[in-house]
C-alpha cells in the first residue's frame, strides 16, 4: 500500500523470447494488459520478432509504413512459422507454402481460406505494445 491506501500498481516481469535475439524480459501492466515488447527500431521494416505466450508464439510484424501487426505465429494452412514469412504491404506470405495472410485481419487471401489468430498491438512513444489476449473475430 501506498501513503494514500491504494494498492500500488505492479508492473510483473514476464521472459520474451525474440527470434534471434535470445530471450529478454517484458513488462506488463495488469491494469492494461499490455505488454512492453522492444522498441519500434528493434523490428526490421518488412521483418517480424517472435514473443512466447501462453497463447503459443505471437508473431510481432513492422511493414515498411513502420505499421505494426501481431498475429500467431501459426499459419493457418500447416502450422509454418509465419514471422519466417516475407511480409509486403499489409501481408505476410507463409515460408512453407506461399499463402498470404491479411497482416491486418489474419485472414487468408482468397481464392485460400483460414484465419490466423490476431493480436492487439500499439506503437506508444517508439514502444510497441503488445495484448496477449487474443482478438476475438468480428
Amino acid at each position: 500500500m501506498n501513503p494514500s491506501g491504494q494498492a500500488a500498481a505492479k508492473l510483473a516481469a514476464i521472459p520474451l523470447y525474440v527470434h534471434g535475439e535470445g530471450t529478454r524480459e517484458m513488462t506488463q501492466d495488469p491494469a492494461q494488459d499490455w505488454h512492453k515488447v522492444c522498441a519500434l527500431a528493434e523490428i526490421p521494416p518488412l521483418g517480424a520478432r517472435v514473443v512466447k505466450s501462453a497463447h503459443g508464439d505471437i508473431a510481432v510484424f513492422r511493414n515498411a509504413d513502420d505499421e505494426v501487426f501481431a498475429l500467431a505465429d501459426k499459419c493457418p494452412h500447416k502450422g509454418g512459422p509465419l514471422s519466417q514469412g516475407i511480409v509486403f504491404g499489409r501481408k505476410v506470405a507463409c515460408p512453407l507454402h506461399g499463402w498470404n495472410i491479411g497482416l491486418d485481419d489474419g485472414q487468408a487471401v482468397a481464392p485460400d481460406v483460414g484465419c490466423a489468430k490476431r493480436f492487439a498491438v500499439r506503437i506508444e512513444n517508439g514502444v510497441v505494445l503488445l495484448s496477449i489476449q487474443p482478438l476475438i473475430a468480428a
